[in-house]
């Protein structure tokens, strides 16, 4: 693809808990780079190698972590044919599918907070100083998130 739009993109991985609360926000790497070469490079498969007992929901950049992990993270299954699938088979891919999206709702609202605010939804400053902008963000929203949970005191 040509064109200006396509060469700011960044990415960053956002780790959350099961309600959709913020654990963890890398820094951010170009667009161009793969998410599992992200998560290789974060040291995640090492991390959950050793770690404890967890199963993480991903989405379909991450096939193959399964596999290096033990079964810990959970992608979206593999289309295993393109064309001419026979009926049993489409319905069964379309029930897991549903299956793995219906779980993983709750991670998608939780990086669509860090979306929304509006340091990241319009960022119009350097390249260079994105990353510090959503580690920023991320700290904020996950201190936002942890307050509400903690009840308010009575004076």
């Amino acid at each position: 693809m040509s064109g200006k739009s396509k060469q700011n993109a960044v990415k960053t991985m956002v780790v959350t808990d099961g309600d959709g609360r913020m654990l963890f926000c890398s820094p951010t790497q170009h667009g161009s780079c793969a998410d599992i070469t992200h998560a290789r490079q974060l040291g995640l498969v090492r991390l959950l190698e050793g770690g404890p007992a967890a199963e993480i929901l991903a989405d379909a950049g991450y096939q193959g972590l399964g596999a290096q992990t033990g079964g810990r993270v959970v992608t979206p299954p593999h289309r295993k044919f393109k064309k001419n699938a026979p009926d049993w088979y489409a319905a069964m891919y379309e029930r897991q599918r549903k299956a793995h999206s219906s779980r993983r709702i709750r991670v998608e609202r939780g990086i669509a907070h860090l979306k929304n605010w509006r340091a990241l939804a319009r960022h119009l400053g350097r390249r260079e100083h994105i990353s510090d902008t959503v580690q920023a963000v991320a700290g904020l929203l996950s201190h936002q998130q942890t307050a509400d949970l903690i009840p308010a005191r009575q004076v």
